[in-house]
């Protein structure tokens, strides 16, 4: 019997040690700056859903699928491509347009990864305030963060911050970390190769409209990725992200190049025959001179594929350097 005790004893504790081992390794709660609020996750999301094609290639870019149950937003407006297409795999879009709350429920999500005008309306149905009560937190992105609380000049920080902000949210950080510091030094890389010698090129982003036309202003990525390129965005002093604007403006400031954003059902090509054939746009010198480049949706908003963008911009506005 003595024999037994000290044998029983070892079994309890060790008993007792397993148990308070999970408690011990589990994670400490994560919080993250989106827009102007701290937002924390006690735990990473495991029934996640991301709006728009951007939004989610950032989600594909970390690897992050097994953590999903789906995406909205592109079938409305947009296509998705081979590359995206082949990352979604076996997801199913729940909404062709902005989800509503009840989409979100029916999914049973935990996390919702989207933006002002991307995916949620200021005052509309699907906010963080609104999914609050359903268990469902929301992370903004950056760049639409302009459109509730002031915000600094675009950059491409912005997107930067989104990438390392889901790595910690979702407990990949060295993965995000990666994935930027590859981005950066690849950006480095170019710029270094396009040279202060580059004078800035006056573009102009051409994104949809024939009466008034939208375009990207002070707060759209598409400047910070046009200075990075070797350009000025010609309605950078413009207090929006993405605006309507009349076209006498881009007449006055006559624009060397423009950025034609591709999507919807009016092609990139009938853009450019838009401005070419229209007599108002004659005298442009982007016009005159057939300066035109095409970006797709998804290159031209906050996301993965903006650093290859931004060499494309570069060839296109300084091709002596290239």
């Amino acid at each position: 019997m003595f024999r037994v005790l000290p044998t029983l004893t070892l079994t309890l504790t060790a008993g007792l040690a397993a148990a308070l081992l999970p408690a011990a390794a589990a994670a400490d709660p994560v919080t993250v700056q989106s827009c102007n609020r701290e937002v924390v996750f006690d735990a990473p999301p495991q029934r996640a859903v991301s709006n728009d094609v951007n939004l989610t290639e950032m989600m594909l870019a970390l690897k992050l699928q097994d953590r999903m149950v789906g995406y909205s937003g592109v079938s409305g407006w947009k296509t998705l491509d081979e590359k995206l297409r082949a990352g979604v795999k076996e997801l199913p879009e729940l909404s062709p347009k902005y989800p509503s709350k009840e989409v979100l429920l029916g999914a049973d999500a935990d996390f919702y990864f989207a933006g002002w005008n991307y995916g949620m309306k200021v005052g509309g149905e699907v906010t963080p305030e609104t999914l609050a009560p359903f268990g469902i937190k929301v992370y903004e992105l950056t760049e639409s963060c302009v459109h509730i609380m002031e915000k600094d000049k675009a950059s491409m920080e912005d997107m930067y911050a989104d990438l390392l902000n889901l790595g910690a949210i979702f407990d990949v950080r060295e993965r995000a970390e990666a994935l930027v510091a590859g981005y950066k030094a690849d950006l480095a890389d170019f710029t270094a190769k396009l040279g202060a010698k580059a004078e800035p090129v006056r573009v102009f982003v051409y994104d949809s409209g024939e009466d008034q036309v939208f375009t990207s202003g002070r707060y759209g990525i598409p400047t910070a990725m046009i200075e990075a390129a070797g350009g000025r965005n010609i309605v950078d002093d413009v207090e929006a992200s993405w605006v309507k604007i009349g076209w006498e403006a881009v007449v006055e400031r006559n624009p060397e190049v423009i950025v034609i954003v591709n999507y919807g059902q009016v092609t990139a090509a009938q853009k450019r025959a838009f401005m070419m054939k229209n007599p108002a746009f004659k005298d442009i010198e982007a016009v005159k001179n057939d300066r035109f480049v095409t970006l797709e949706y998804v290159e031209a908003t906050p996301g993965p594929r903006n650093i290859g963008a931004i060499k494309r911009l570069g060839a296109a506005f300084h091709p002596e350097m290239f």
